[in-house]
């Protein structure tokens, strides 16, 4: 865990404490072990799990940190990346994570459980759903993603849930800047504006990572998300 204190530090500026160390130890420790019965992830060495889940999640805060979110909701969560690093290190923050495979969602609430995370709720359902929902739709600072969908489909996903004003953040690869320019057209359509594309360098990564963040300028229109499995056969042009 020394190295990936230094990491974070060389990324961030920021010094864990000891119980953030602990809780990340312990989410890394469930991980390994659900692991064994289910694939939540196939990265399963545990350098890899704190350069390419933990590194990677808490890149986010790199554009997030100048403007904290009091709401967060992440889309596609999977065993909870990028959304439950980030809440352990931003621990006032509301916590959505929305995830449609029911083994994952498990394992988020119970590491959730067992952290003693509080602000935090666990959605199995599709995000197209969620964006429908009164309850969430246009309610949030932010909402991320990370390894989910291309991102002309995935603005479609992430727009809706945020209020004008608010932000929408997507961890690409290599390709991030290419589908940043494919998306202008749906990020207009659904009321967004792109701000930048950030590229990033991880400590002990050669890959490319890019933070593309979308600020929330207009009212999505009231028929986006279109129904379930709608954006990805169809994306927006």
């Amino acid at each position: 865990m020394e190295k990936l204190q230094q990491d974070i530090h060389q990324l961030l500026g920021i010094k864990l404490t000891p119980r953030q160390l602990s809780a990340l130890e312990c989410y890394e420790k469930e991980l390994l072990e659900w692991n064994k019965h289910f694939n939540l992830t196939a990265i399963r060495q545990i350098d890899n799990i704190r350069t390419k889940h933990f590194l990677d999640s808490l890149s986010c805060l790199l554009v997030m940190k100048e403007k904290m979110p009091g709401s967060l909701i992440d889309i596609g969560t999977g065993a909870g990346f990028p959304g439950i690093p980030i809440k352990i290190i931003c621990p006032n923050i509301r916590l959505v994570l929305v995830e449609s495979v029911g083994k994952k969602a498990e394992f988020c609430r119970h590491l959730v459980n067992l952290l003693g995370l509080e602000q935090v709720e666990v959605i199995q359902a599709r995000a197209e759903e969620i964006g429908q929902s009164p309850k969430y739709r246009e309610q949030f600072d932010w909402a991320v993603a990370r390894a989910v969908a291309k991102l002309p489909t995935l603005v479609e996903y992430l727009l809706p849930l945020v209020r004008i004003g608010g932000s929408v953040l997507a961890q690409k690869g290599e390709s991030g800047p290419a589908e940043a320019h494919s998306a202008e057209n749906a990020t207009r359509i659904l009321g967004g504006q792109l701000r930048t594309v950030r590229q990033v360098d991880l400590p002990g990564l050669a890959e490319d990572r890019y933070l593309v963040v979308i600020d929330k300028v207009a009212a999505t229109p009231p028929r986006y998300p279109r129904r379930v499995g709608v954006p990805s056969k169809n994306p927006l042009r």
